[in-house]
């Protein structure tokens, strides 16, 4: 991967500025036929996590997903138990990690590549994705879904990627205890060997970068989405031409993650209660990011409408799956929203607050939700675009979420979804005229 000048020097002023007692070595053996002296393997679920201490071992204890079973074992890659391998099914997510006392992965960042051997045995229906942790609450990933299903069958593989695709600016590698983590979704069965990282390595894969993604159109291309996805991206398509034909008038649409998507999968009575005589359309996809809705808007989805107003909300799933910084996803839905101009001059845009997340104020994720959701004002112009947070009619007085209106803390259940009506509803009315 290239990266850009202005990021190498970051890279390489860190790396250059670290005071260590001994220089650090030129490789740092993860799992390289036993794990890094002093760490241990560890695998699970998203919940329920335990180390690997024979040859063989099984979760199925995670009361959270009854059905879940996650195995890992000690495999042959050359010799006996110089590989790992994790096996995963009904289990959402899967987690194959090296866990070690805190290292020092500074020294390392200008040039150095994450690298190890993997071979995949089943992957039909499942997604990877290769982490490295960067402090407290801190995670960072590569996702790697369709290249790895590719793979499979085709015995081992050497990747490398460079260090740089888990770093992004201000992060703290000077004490990271998750140098690496394999995560599995959907369902599969891999094995990985030779983990290492090395200080001037070869990368041979690349990654995004981190600071346009979120600008940057694209599907979502993960494991449980590619087999609904595409096929209700076009039946939306086909449901505007109908209109279009009928001389049907959308007069009201909806654009968003599952947040949206679940007011025609989940609540479609309240739907159609609320927002039938709008003849209202639910643009929203389980799982979307900025880029997602990026590349719907210029691939169809509100051509062939002119509705009076558009509600757009994005961006849990961006700070969700990469924590992404705030100016980051900002930048995502203001592009967004300039698309939606481009196609649809004559709407109003009723921009909404990113919803709460997470049971408590201080939840990582719904930190980095509220500093989104205090720039988003900015984007209003009180002429086509408005802005609406309505946030606190969601929380206790003391910024808890209730399960009682999120049951998963992200997903709002029927009542939350009156909430969210009653609260939208009178500046919808005012919009509307």
């Amino acid at each position: 991967m290239k990266l850009h000048h202005s990021a190498t020097l970051v890279l390489s002023a860190l790396a250059a500025t670290v005071a260590t007692a001994a220089p650090p070595a030129s490789t740092l053996p993860l799992y390289v036929a036993q794990p890094l002296a002093g760490s241990s393997v560890m695998f699970g679920d998203f919940d329920v996590q335990q180390p690997l201490t024979a040859e063989t071992g099984r979760m199925d204890n995670d009361p959270k997903q009854p059905n879940a079973v996650v195995e890992a074992r000690r495999t042959t890659r050359e010799t006996p138990g110089d590989a790992l391998g994790l096996s995963w099914k009904d289990a959402w997510f899967s987690t194959l990690r090296v866990q070690s006392a805190p290292l020092d992965l500074r020294p390392y960042l200008a040039k150095g590549t994450v690298s190890f051997d993997l071979k995949v045995n089943e992957l039909a229906g499942g997604g990877l994705n290769f982490r490295v942790d960067c402090g407290k609450d801190c995670e960072r990933k590569v996702s790697d879904v369709i290249p790895a299903r590719a793979a499979q069958g085709k015995g081992w593989q050497h990747l490398s990627y460079a260090l740089s695709c888990f770093y992004r600016k201000g992060d703290d590698f000077s004490a990271v205890t998750t140098p690496f983590a394999l995560d599995g979704t959907g369902k599969g069965d891999v094995e990985i060997a030779n983990i290492r990282i090395d200080k001037a390595g070869k990368p041979n894969q690349t990654c995004p970068d981190y600071r346009t993604v979120s600008v940057t159109p694209s599907p979502l291309n993960e494991s449980w989405s590619l087999d609904w996805w595409m096929p209700r991206h076009e039946e939306k398509l086909a449901e505007i031409a109908r209109r279009k034909a009928a001389g049907e008038r959308t007069e009201l649409v909806f654009i968003g993650d599952s947040i949206t998507h679940h007011w025609e999968k989940e609540q479609p009575e309240l739907f159609k209660a609320f927002y039938g005589k709008y003849n209202a359309l639910d643009l929203g996809y389980g799982g979307d990011r900025t880029e997602n809705v990026l590349w719907r808007l210029q691939h169809g989805e509100i051509d062939g409408i002119d509705p009076k107003v558009a509600v757009l909300m994005i961006g849990t799933n961006n700070t969700g799956f990469r924590q992404e910084p705030p100016e980051l996803l900002y930048a995502g839905i203001r592009r967004d929203i300039q698309e939606i101009r481009k196609h649809l001059p004559h709407t109003k845009i009723l921009l909404l607050g990113i919803f709460p997340r997470g049971e408590k104020p201080d939840d990582t994720l719904r930190v980095l939700n509220e500093k989104v959701n205090a720039m988003l004002p900015t984007l209003a112009d009180g002429k086509h675009v408005f802005f609406l947070n309505m946030n606190k009619a969601f929380l206790a007085s003391d910024g808890t979420l209730s399960k009682d209106i999120m049951p998963d803390l992200l997903h709002p259940n029927a009542e939350g979804y009156k909430i969210w009506q009653r609260e939208m509803q009178p500046e919808l009315d005012r919009l509307m005229r």
